[in-house]
């Protein structure tokens, strides 16, 4: 039955000094010797022209005998269907018909040989690649270049940017808060001015409006803790934290910290 057209390299068999590259050249050369077109209808009057020659082959190689053996197969085949009456039935499915099959293969295996046969034409007359035959174009000239140099440019470039005004300072230009630990030791304490004053930590840092000045506010009340100027209390867990201002310890003295 059809089998796929196989394009691979073959060895050239002789029939009476006529040298095909393979059943498929052999059947083409009989199609169109006889001048008849690429149809099931005339391979099957060729099967018999092709037999003949299947004879006279002269180069004898089994795997090559073999390919022309399955063509003889697959021309008998289509001429006896040609010749045999055809019962259509409805049930059977449609298949494509084997020799409008083996007419497609040779058709597309004709083609491909003329390709190759134009290449082959380029190959032999040296073509192996396009010379560009139009000339190169030209371009019309739109700056003059000549006395001119690299510092001579720089010089003129240099002398417009002298001329020119600074440009103005932006309008909207904030100059960037400046948030120290001493700084937010001071704003805690007006917080709590009097001793036994008490303030929630949150209200705290509610004030605060960026995240470094959050951070910095709780080093401000670790380091008064230090400092024992304030001490802190949760009376419960995850409950306020409430900041109690201590007495201002005297001069000379080191007050114990209290515990939070």
């Amino acid at each position: 039955m059809p089998v796929p057209l196989l394009l691979k390299p073959t060895d050239n068999y002789i029939v009476q000094l006529e040298v095909f590259e393979g059943p498929m050249d052999l059947l083409l050369h009989l199609i169109e010797r006889e001048e008849l077109p690429i149809t099931a209808v005339s391979l099957a009057q060729v099967t018999k022209q092709y037999l003949d020659h299947l004879e006279r082959l002269e180069q004898l190689k089994p795997d090559g005998i073999a390919e022309f053996l399955v063509m003889a197969a697959r021309l008998l085949y289509i001429k006896s269907v040609a010749l045999l009456p055809q019962v259509e039935s409805e049930e059977e499915e449609e298949e494509e018909d084997p020799g409008e099959a083996l007419a497609r293969q040779l058709r597309e295996y004709k083609r491909f040989k003329e390709k190759a046969g134009f290449l082959k034409d380029l190959e032999a007359s040296g073509r192996k690649g396009y010379v560009r035959l139009a000339a190169p174009p030209s371009f019309e000239k739109r700056l003059d270049t000549e006395g001119l140099d690299v510092q001579l440019l720089m010089e003129a470039v240099y002398e417009v940017l002298s001329e020119l005004d600074e440009p103005p300072r932006p309008v909207h230009s904030i100059a960037p808060l400046l948030i120290t630990v001493e700084g937010r030791m001071d704003t805690l304490l007006t917080f709590v001015p009097q001793v036994g004053a008490v303030v929630q930590f949150r209200r705290f840092l509610g004030q605060s409006r960026t995240q470094v000045e959050v951070i910095v506010s709780l080093l401000a009340v670790l380091e008064l803790i230090k400092q024992n100027e304030i001490r802190v209390e949760q009376e419960q867990l995850f409950g306020d934290i409430l900041i109690e201002r201590l007495p201002t310890p005297e001069p000379g003295t080191l007050a114990e910290p209290e515990s939070y």
